[in-house]
């Protein structure tokens, strides 16, 4: 899904400070704490293929398809390309409302456009993982399968 902001001339990169990295990589480690489920955030400049092809791709580089419940999802985003993209694994997509994505998606969206990538990415995660919560619950012995860190792709056009 394409996105435009208020401010077309923002510099994402520039603005995209450690405390924004830091707030994504927190929202991600609650969101987690009460489920087995998993969260990416996939951050690059540019998507030159379909953008579901590209998210899909990353979703697999990524091996979140290789949790044992099969329930990860990645937040995809192209930032100079102003393309968002949710990606969730067979398992929670078994299991979340009819329509759940869709509220997802319009919720960071509605960040996205006042140029708030970082606060939208944070409710996307906060709105995922009340989900898994909820289909995926905490069981002991749990272990944190996928890295929280921010994966990213080429910046090299922004130099």
């Amino acid at each position: 899904m394409s996105f435009n902001a208020k401010n077309e001339k923002m510099n994402f990169w520039e603005e995209f400070t450690d405390e924004h990295k830091a707030g994504i990589k927190r929202a991600i480690e609650v969101a987690e704490m009460n489920t087995s489920g998993e969260i990416r955030v996939h951050l690059e400049n540019s998507c030159k293929t379909d953008l579901f092809d590209r998210a899909a791709d990353i979703f697999a580089k990524l091996e979140m398809h290789k949790t044992k419940l099969r329930n990860g999802i990645l937040f995809y985003v192209a930032v100079n390309d102003r393309k968002f993209a949710i990606i969730g694994d067979v398992g929670i997509n078994q299991k979340v409302p009819t329509g759940f994505w869709d509220e997802t998606m319009e919720a960071v969206l509605n960040y996205f456009r006042m140029n708030q990538i970082p606060e939208g990415l944070m409710e996307g995660i906060r709105m995922a993982g009340e989900q898994l919560k909820e289909q995926f619950p905490y069981e002991m012995g749990d272990v944190d399968e996928l890295t929280n860190e921010i994966s990213y792709g080429s910046r090299e056009d922004e130099i």
